[in-house]
């Protein structure tokens, strides 16, 4: 496994994190908890030292909490989020933060995560959406300032809107936050514009989310792939929409000249390639997912040749949106 530093913190992570959400119960249906769990041990096992859940992730925290109290004798990073107090994804503009990110909501979240995961403390606590608009206004930065010193957090970050990478900017530049959370993969490479380049130049950590497209950079999803019932990604993948995957990785794929089994391998290594990342946190919701996951943190670089063919095929759009 290799490691990177996570901004200024100085804390060193792992490159291949842990994506808590699909273990949680809730919007990814089929975890099996026991399965979720030994998944888990495994990650640590094999050198993962970062697992980011939240508190709107069913019973991801008390699972997480559960595995890292019993490796305590390894370093392990445990990040968690806090969800909006009107529970508005993505967060809009013209809202105060007040409204959504209250210092009393703030805390009572933390506690409550606390409770849940058997945890002392996080590493990271994370707002779970985001607007530049909220710099200077209402007490989220008091809040946060009072829980580092009290010890029940280490860290500030934000998870910010889907596919909005401008929209935490000038929260990066003020030096309130230690870490960002994002999209970012072969399809939404917009991050590479303005958004890595400022977190390289103030210090801050970017742990990246969804990078491999909610499944659609597998490899596996095709015109006639079903989901269970009340699973998200019966949204993500709605319509055509499958369809449309398909079409784009089959010329992925043969654009790379490589077979479809490696296109999730070679998908993580694009992430990887930019230096200013922190570390990936794909879904890992088997031991064969982690161990397929791990592999790739291997200290191998991906080829030029390689990165600029995958470059060429971005694809900017929102499936999280109807």
């Amino acid at each position: 496994m290799q490691y990177r530093p996570l901004g200024r913190t100085g804390l060193r992570v792992s490159e291949i994190g842990y994506g808590a959400w699909g273990i949680g119960g809730l919007y990814w249906v089929g975890a099996q908890e026991q399965e979720s769990l030994r998944a888990l041990h495994t990650a640590i096992e094999q050198g993962v030292n970062f697992i980011d859940t939240a508190r709107g992730y069913g019973e991801s925290e008390r699972l997480v909490g559960q595995v890292v109290r019993e490796h305590r004798g390894d370093p392990v990073y445990v990040a968690t989020k806090v969800p909006p107090a009107n529970m508005i994804w993505p967060a809009p503009t013209g809202v105060h933060p007040d409204e959504a990110f209250p210092g009393a909501h703030i805390r009572e979240s933390l506690e409550t995560s606390l409770r849940a995961s058997g945890l002392e403390a996080f590493d990271l606590l994370q707002f779970h959406v985001w607007q530049d608009e909220w710099i200077g206004r209402g007490d989220w930065l008091e809040t946060i300032a009072a829980l580092k010193e009290e010890g029940k957090i280490r860290f500030f970050g934000v998870s910010i809107n889907d596919y909005q990478p401008g929209s935490v900017l000038d929260l990066v530049r003020s030096g309130h936050v230690d870490a960002v959370q994002l999209i970012y993969n072969v399809f939404h490479q917009t991050p590479e514009e303005s958004f890595l380049p400022a977190c390289a130049e103030h210090g801050v950590g970017v742990v990246v989310r969804v990078p491999l497209d909610e499944g659609g950079l597998t490899g596996q999803i095709t015109a006639s792939t079903t989901f269970p019932a009340d699973d998200f990604r019966n949204n993500y993948f709605a319509g055509d929409r499958p369809a449309q995957v398909e079409q784009r990785v089959d010329a992925l794929v043969a654009d790379l000249g490589v077979p479809r089994d490696r296109l999730a391998e070679l998908a993580l290594r694009f992430v990887l390639d930019a230096p200013e990342v922190s570390t990936i946190i794909p879904g890992m919701r088997s031991v064969r997912n982690v161990q397929r996951n791990v592999a790739v943190s291997d200290g191998q670089p991906l080829p030029a040749e390689q990165r600029a063919t995958l470059a060429k095929h971005r694809w900017e759009r929102n499936f999280y949106q109807p």
